[in-house]
């Protein structure tokens, strides 16, 4: 049952990917021209993740910060991060740069939905438990990216962002994610999907309440603040 469940899965991301490609190339050509035309480098940004098993793949999104960004900055990206452009401070917004994933999902990388993938130095920060979620491959949407969707808005609450988003943020996405491991579900990607396209699009008109999930992420940074200023500061040699 569970291989019939998987066999079935694939088929409606081949079939909604196929289809996601072909109706939005238009707007993705538009997308493409305009990133071309207001900053230098590549259009499509190709970042290594890790997937399924464990394996590395390249995941692609349009780009929408400066070239080189990955070397000029850190791997989390900030509440107004100046290496984002401007062009990119709209598609990261309406998450419009991760629709070349889409090809992701097409050749088998992704899936629609599943457990967000992350770089080799976070996975590193991974607990046994924790990796668990590399059982399943991973998506373009998720739980998580429901209830975290403005995780740059929670980031902006951390005086220090990077610890925040590793002993924070992280072990909450992970614990999100694990409910795609432990309760596979078609219907249940279904309703991700739908409940993805009904907060990019209706959660630009109608204020959508955060969930109590992130509310209590907020707290944990907020005491997270308190904690570190109190931290004494490491002698230096």
């Amino acid at each position: 049952m569970e291989q019939i469940n998987a066999l079935f899965k694939r088929f409606i991301d081949i079939v909604l990917a196929s289809f996601g490609l072909l109706l939005l190339s238009p707007m993705m050509l538009v997308i493409a021209v305009i990133i071309k035309l207001t900053s230098s480098g590549s259009v499509i940004y190709a970042q290594t993740r890790v997937g399924l098993h464990r394996q590395h793949f390249k995941i692609y999104k349009f780009r929408s910060m400066v070239s080189d960004a990955d070397v000029i900055g850190s791997s989390v990206t900030k509440y107004e991060d100046e290496r984002v452009t401007n062009i990119g401070k709209f598609i990261r917004r309406t998450k419009l740069d991760e629709l070349p994933q889409l090809w992701n999902v097409l050749i088998g990388d992704m899936t629609l939905v599943g457990p967000r993938p992350d770089v080799p130095r976070v996975i590193d920060l991974y607990t046994p438990e924790m990796l668990q979620i590399l059982k399943v491959r991973p998506g373009i949407t998720s739980i998580a990216s429901l209830y975290l969707r403005n995780e740059n808005d929670l980031l902006k609450l951390a005086n220090q962002p990077d610890k925040a988003y590793e002993q924070i943020i992280l072990p909450a996405k992970v614990e999100l994610a694990m409910i795609h491991v432990n309760q596979p579900s078609v219907l249940l990607d279904l309703r991700i999907l739908l409940q993805t396209v009904w907060v990019l699009i209706i959660g630009k008109v109608v204020v959508i309440p955060e969930h109590h999930f992130v509310q209590k992420l907020s707290r944990s940074i907020i005491d997270f603040n308190s904690t570190s200023k109190r931290m004494p500061e490491k002698s230096q040699i």
